[in-house]
């Protein structure tokens, strides 16, 4: 499985103050609200968005493993400027699944479906939006 997509597009504003909740310059508030309500409109449930220092998680599952999405700013290009409508930044989302060390010692749980799936579901939320353009990663 890939580690996640990569993207260009100015459907995502950089809000100010953002960076006070996760690592300087790693920006997504808005990207990970975009997601929760894409992910929600194609009946996949979300817990929350909580900022994390990597960037943004949203997380849609605790129990009985951890499945979630997280995602950021990676770079952007001068003009500054145009930074806080989101142009020249490069946006990165991944699935990740989480299993307890039990779990996977025995293979409780079919982690690996799971998080298929919702690698799947992200990769056609990114590819239905014209205003988003994968890009490799930088």
């Amino acid at each position: 499985m890939k580690e996640g997509y990569w993207f260009r597009s100015t459907l995502f504003r950089i809000e100010s103050g953002e960076d006070g909740e996760v690592n300087s310059g790693i920006d997504g508030r808005h990207l990970a609200q975009w997601l929760k309500s894409q992910l929600e409109s194609h009946g996949w449930p979300v817990i929350d968005v909580i900022p994390e220092d990597f960037g943004w998680c949203i997380r849609c599952q605790l129990k009985p493993f951890l499945l979630w999405i997280g995602c950021g700013k990676v770079t952007d290009v001068e003009p500054a400027d145009s930074l806080q409508s989101g142009d020249n930044v490069v946006w990165h989302c991944f699935p990740v699944a989480e299993a307890p060390l039990v779990a996977r010692l025995f293979k409780k749980f079919d982690v690996n479906s799971a998080l298929i799936r919702l690698d799947e579901l992200l990769l056609k939320i990114l590819t239905a939006e014209s205003a988003i353009q994968l890009v490799h990663e930088p």
